[in-house]
C-alpha cells in the first residue's frame, strides 16, 4: 500500500494498482455459447412482454 502524508499531516493510503492483461478474442465454442445465451434471453424478454400485454 502506497502511503503519503500531506502538510497538515493528514495520511492518505493508494491501493496497489493490479497488473493490467488484454482480453483475449473468444474461442469459436465461447461465440456459439453467447449466441445460444442471447437466444434465450430474448425468448424470455419476449415472453414476459407478450404476458404484460395479456393481462393488461
Amino acid at each position: 500500500m502506497y502511503t503519503t502524508i500531506n502538510e497538515d499531516g493528514i495520511l492518505n493510503n493508494y491501493a496497489a494498482e493490479p497488473q493490467i492483461y488484454y482480453a483475449e478474442y473468444p474461442a469459436i465454442w465461447e461465440q456459439r455459447k453467447y449466441v445460444l445465451q442471447a437466444l434465450f434471453a430474448t425468448l424470455i424478454v419476449t415472453t414476459l412482454v407478450l404476458v404484460g400485454f395479456s393481462v393488461s
